[in-house]
């Protein structure tokens, strides 16, 4: 039975080849830490580590490669970006549409640093009450402002420059959580207005696992303190971390195999366009709403297909539980699914699908086809049907 793989808003499969031959290659030749040494392949990992943060700062339109850091993952960017951020008894904004990686780091703070935290609520289709955010913003300025790009339960796409702007003119720092919008479409951190963005390397960026990135606006890291420290491979004499970027946020060893992948994965986000890319997982994102929609017992959560809307697709059955559905699909029809609560719980309990146990979920990615869409979809109704 043919694996059909439907669940990239977790992690992109397959990579495109370039990745897994430069992550070989990395391992095989060179093996070296990077900026730990003066020898050939010390240098030859330093350029895999400096050539992964100029492709990563070219495809947010920065000027600055410095200013984009590395870390593990999207969760591990969003911690530095909002615990380095935060003071004692900050007013922070974010919204009910979150993911658990900006949700929760800021829950662990509010307890430490006595915050004040207000979660502003969304539509029936997850896009932010804008003026319940301007309202937030102005009663009481906070400091930091968190948001969410692209939701990985509806799909919406929030409209985060009016969302900034409400944001600055309140004075406060905005953080974007990208992880599921870079590489799926087009993001410019300027465009955006925003001034620390976070997102993983294993997901639209189609890099492996263990990789993530903050891209940090220019002057935003004099008030961004390090919340990791250790040896960076220079300044060694001093025991305080050094001020320049990107080594004040990068202590330790770099994870230069998997940065290796990042490169060679951005290139090819940059030979295949990024553009192109959304039109066609828009293409099939229509594909699948509209083969879901029809089919008698299951409900579609989220906006209609349009360029507010990313290729995550969750839905309900009638007659199902949604763990029961996805693992079904996977059984019967080898359709791989992600189902429950997607990290996000406000965000169920907004859509009232909570205490159902959440919703089964198909996303699309770069590699999907129109056959593929169409094998998910008569799996469903099979299913669907049987209920």
């Amino acid at each position: 039975m043919k694996r059909i793989y439907l669940d990239n808003a977790a992690t992109t499969w397959p990579k495109p080849e370039p990745v897994y031959a430069a992550m070989e290659r990395y391992q095989r030749d060179v093996g070296a830490s990077a900026g730990r040494g003066a020898y050939r392949d010390a240098h030859t990992a330093h350029r895999e580590v400096d050539g992964a943060r100029l492709l990563c700062a070219q495809l947010l339109g920065m000027s600055d490669p410095s200013q984009v850091i590395f870390g593990c993952n999207a969760t591990d960017m969003l911690n530095l970006a909002i615990a380095g951020v935060l003071r004692p008894g900050d007013r922070v904004v974010t919204t009910v549409v979150e993911h658990n990686s900006i949700l929760r780091p800021i829950a662990a703070l509010a307890q430490r640093l006595t915050l004040d935290v207000v979660h502003v609520r969304c539509d029936s289709l997850g896009f932010v009450d804008l003026d319940e955010l301007r309202r937030a913003c102005t009663e009481k300025p906070p400091r930091l402002v968190a948001i969410n790009h692209g939701s990985n339960v509806t799909g919406a796409v929030q409209p985060v420059r009016e969302m900034a702007d409400i944001a600055h003119d309140a004075g406060a720092v905005v953080v974007l959580d990208a992880a599921q919008s870079l590489g799926h479409i087009p993001v410019n951190l300027a465009q955006l207005g925003v001034d620390l963005l976070g997102a993983s390397g294993h997901k639209g960026l189609l890099g492996p696992a263990g990789t993530g990135l903050l891209a940090i606006r220019p002057g935003m890291e004099q008030q961004l303190q390090p919340v990791k420290v250790g040896g960076t491979g220079g300044d060694s004499d001093a025991v305080i971390a050094p001020e320049l970027l990107p080594s004040r946020y990068e202590a330790g060893s770099h994870n230069v195999p998997a940065l290796a992948g990042v490169s060679a994965a951005v290139r090819y986000l940059a030979e295949r366009d990024v553009a192109s890319i959304a039109q066609h997982e828009a293409a099939l994102t229509t594909q699948l709403i509209e083969g879901l929609s029809e089919i008698a017992g299951v409900t579609v959560y989220g906006p209609p297909p349009g360029p507010q809307r990313l290729g995550v697709v969750s839905f309900a059955v009638a007659g199902y539980d949604p763990q029961e559905f996805a693992t079904a699909l996977d059984a019967a029809r080898g359709v791989q699914a992600r189902a429950g609560l997607h990290c996000a719980p406000l965000l169920h309990r907004a859509l009232g699908t909570h205490a159902g146990g959440g919703l089964s979920r198909l996303s699309i990615g770069w590699a999907n086809t129109a056959e593929e869409i169409a094998a998910a979809i008569a799996a469903v109704a099979e299913l669907a049907s049987a209920a």
